[in-house]
């Protein structure tokens, strides 16, 4: 379950006391990070981190290549102790006890999964278990029931008995988490545990992730693709040069700004109209405005329109909206973004104001772009200011005859407007407006060459 459908039915996150039961799972841990510094050589990787984990509580470490998300997660498991600082799991300093303790704290799924000899997938789930007895031991009846539990819960049971380097690599990647819940630790740390799947494999993982903690694990994962970060995770933590940047729910740590800021990137962040989680979209360097128009209306819906706004707004224009109805992708986009919308009620017929207002926006814009445009019955006045425009571009993603509700004579007029624009698609609408208003330049200047009739 994801983090947006957990906060609409809250119930559902609460953990069953029942499930675990007699399986030896511990409470969840909370994770204390206080003032850490850590170096290579004269290299600074961590500088002065503190961070606090709650219990049960799923953070996710973000952050360009280089910013210290490996280098955290190392320190949090014990493996790396830091020159300054201290690192608390469940009370317990890590860097204070032996391997075999910190190991009973903090789970840990590498990045790179694959083992240097061919063992069944049985025997490396059990390989958890090795911080629970003495070297030597046999497994005991505990440790077998907590093998088939973690088999059974990353369904990996049917293939326990194949040479771990005979599965794909989806499922290694289960097999190795299967590992890391047998060794029933309170705390579950993940280094990129998507980075090497395909984008099925990488929505089963994370799934699987969240799974464990609605069940009550607390999990700290480096991930490096924003979208399912923003999806999966409570909480994020940006990282760039061993600093932590921005700490909060997605939607507050995912900004055009700090992204900018953080890995140099232009990219707009709006909700995902399907999961209503952050979703991320990296352009191309805008850096060349001055050819850009000032002012551009969109009229249109649905994600084609929800792209082109989000676009334009981060190219720095003055981009409006509308009419559109409230409850439209692209006005959620536009209001995410504070873009200025001229909304309605859905299905409700437009007013005369909103009609005004529409025409208004079309006439004051250097470029009106026309994504997915629905022909109403309420909204063909507004033909008359696109017929008057030289400088329009058209998006397209469904046909006309889905998007026309308002007859023949509308289809003609629009179709008269669509033949003078420039046809683009979102990702390419800055070169589409540039183009649309030379049109319009190249145009007036024409008129203007002309010599007058008599």
């Amino acid at each position: 379950m994801t983090r947006t459908e957990r906060a609409d039915n809250p119930d559902t996150s609460r953990k069953d006391p029942d499930s675990d039961a007699g399986r030896g799972v511990p409470d969840p841990a909370t994770i204390a990070i206080e003032r850490c510094s850590l170096s290579f050589g004269d290299l600074p990787v961590l500088e002065d981190v503190s961070l606090s984990i709650e219990p049960g509580e799923f953070v996710g470490l973000v952050g360009p290549n280089g910013a210290g998300k490996t280098t955290l997660l190392r320190t949090i498991s014990g493996v790396l102790e830091p020159a300054s600082g201290t690192v608390m799991v469940d009370g317990v300093d890590v860097h204070d006890v032996s391997s075999r303790r910190s190991s009973q704290l903090v789970s840990v799924v590498p990045q790179d999964t694959a083992l240097s000899f061919s063992f069944p997938v049985r025997d490396v789930v059990e390989m958890g278990r090795h911080p629970h007895r003495s070297r030597f031991s046999p497994p005991t009846v505990d440790d077998r029931k907590a093998v088939e539990h973690a088999l059974e819960r990353t369904r990996t049971a049917k293939f326990a008995n194949r040479p771990i380097d005979e599965v794909s690599g989806g499922q290694r990647q289960r097999v190795i988490i299967a590992r890391a819940i047998a060794q029933e630790t309170p705390a579950l740390l993940l280094d990129e545990p998507t980075a090497s799947l395909d984008i099925a494999h990488q929505v089963e993982t994370l799934e699987l992730v969240r799974e464990l903690v609605d069940d009550g694990r607390t999990v700290v994962a480096a991930i490096h693709d924003l979208d399912l970060a923003a999806r999966y995770c409570d909480r994020l933590v940006l990282l760039a040069d061993g600093e932590i940047r921005r700490d909060g729910v997605p939607s507050t740590v995912l900004t055009s700004e700090t992204l900018a800021d953080s890995f140099d990137a232009n990219a707009v962040v709006a909700p995902n109209p399907v999961t209503g989680s952050e979703t991320v979209t990296a352009l191309a360097d805008a850096r060349d405005t001055d050819s850009l128009p000032k002012r551009v209306h969109v009229l249109g819906t649905g994600a084609a329109a929800a792209g082109v706004v989000a676009r334009l707004d981060a190219a720095g224009i003055e981009v409006t909206l509308g009419p559109v109805s409230s409850g439209d992708g692209a006005a959620e986009t536009a209001r995410s973004l504070g873009v200025e919308a001229i909304e309605v009620e859905p299905f409700a017929r437009l007013s005369t104001d909103v009609r005004t207002t529409a025409e208004r926006r079309v006439r004051e814009a250097d470029v009106t772009v026309l994504a997915d445009h629905v022909l109403g019955a309420g909204n063909q006045t507004i033909l008359d200011a696109l017929e008057e425009s030289d400088a329009l571009a058209v998006v397209e993603t469904r046909p006309l005859a889905d998007r026309n509700f308002a007859g023949t004579a509308a289809r003609k007029r629009y179709s008269a407007c669509r033949e003078r624009a420039v046809e683009t698609s979102p990702q390419s609408i800055l070169a589409a407006i540039r183009e649309a208003s030379a049109r319009q330049q190249r145009s007036q200047s024409a008129e203007s060459a002309d010599p007058p009739t008599e």
